[in-house]
């Protein structure tokens, strides 16, 4: 992985681009961030996760200079989990990151603000070993969960749509990278797990079962991913949320005209094979812009993220629901459009 690839990028095309974006400005009159000669660039952190839904669009921004076309330098650390980056955010160590639907209850719970919604997540599973067939078979045997991730909320959907709760199985919390160990070797019965992570547990398990996904739950529950950002930056940091979310508007635009692409650049991104990442990109229902834009306007966006506030409280991650509008600032993702 190559998390200073962005600041390498931006020092090393920082004159050209300058001098290319300051001649467009004076030829279209055009008011982005960074056009202005006189605009100074802002220094943003932004975690990613190594999967297409966590890196495309930052890969998409560091390929097509959106970065320096908004007057932002930044820098892209990998984190294995969206918990870590909330906490990151929390700390003031990073500015933005990405996360799944399993690590909504934190925004929800005050502790950042999601500021851009991305895809619908259709990777995760429940599995289980060969032979394994059912959630019932999993009952009073070791089940691996990356905890507060979508693998442990399409856990806990599964064993609630089976009549059991948590108490009937034995949870084992694991790092994403423990699991495929423990998976690959048999030391655990089953897991609230993804992919691509899992087409890595298959060449090792190729029987492999895969009891419960994401198109079991859809007409109830949505698992959409989304961007965040730390409660300081949104309230404190206008001008740098602002053209942050310029970027990410032109990135998400470029991904849905252009997805082999997108899967290539994801790849280069994050130094995998291009096929492993094609295979994780077909789990995964991109949004377009106008998408985006009419779900922030219509009130979809809030429908499913009240849904899955009625999850996380009958889970137990969170004590009360609030309104959307607490948490997710898509009159701000609208507004930097205009």
């Amino acid at each position: 992985m190559r998390p200073d690839r962005t600041v390498r990028r931006t020092v090393a095309l920082s004159a050209l681009l300058a001098a290319t974006l300051t001649a467009t400005a004076a030829c279209s009159g055009s008011d982005t961030a960074g056009s202005s000669p006189d605009a100074e660039t802002v220094e943003v952190s932004f975690g990613y996760i190594p999967d297409f839904n966590g890196t495309s669009l930052l890969a998409i921004a560091e390929d097509q200079g959106l970065w320096d076309k908004h007057g932002v330098e930044a820098t892209t650390p990998s984190f294995t989990n969206g918990p870590l980056q909330i906490q990151a955010l929390g700390t003031g160590d990073l500015d933005f990151g990405y996360i799944g639907p399993g690590a909504f209850w934190l925004p929800a719970s005050g502790q950042a603000k999601i500021v851009a919604m991305n895809t619908l997540g259709q990777a995760d599973r429940v599995v289980g070993q060969p032979g394994i067939e059912s959630m019932e078979d999993l009952r009073g045997k070791k089940v691996a969960v990356p905890e507060g991730t979508s693998g442990d909320m399409i856990l806990t959907l599964a064993l609630e749509e089976a009549g059991m709760t948590k108490d009937d199985v034995e949870i084992v919390p694991m790092e994403p990278s423990a699991i495929v160990a423990a998976l690959s070797s048999g030391k655990v019965d089953g897991a609230g797990f993804w992919y691509p992570a899992l087409a890595t547990v298959q060449k090792q398990v190729p029987d492999l079962v895969e009891i419960a996904d994401n198109t079991d739950f859809e007409e109830t529950v949505a698992f959409p991913t989304a961007f965040v950002a730390g409660n300081e930056v949104v309230e404190n940091d206008p001008e740098k949320l602002d053209r942050v979310l310029a970027v990410l508007r032109d990135a998400i635009d470029y991904r849905a005209e252009h997805m082999d692409e997108a899967i290539e650049l994801t790849a280069e991104f994050n130094d995998l094979p291009v096929a492993d990442v094609k295979a994780d990109a077909e789990n995964v229902q991109v949004l377009s812009l106008e998408e985006i834009d009419g779900y922030t306007e219509d009130g979809t966006f809030d429908t499913w993220l009240s849904g899955m506030e009625d999850y996380f409280v009958a889970a137990g991650q969170l004590p009360e629901a609030v309104d959307p509008a607490e948490f997710y600032t898509g009159d701000q993702f609208l507004e930097a459009g205009k």
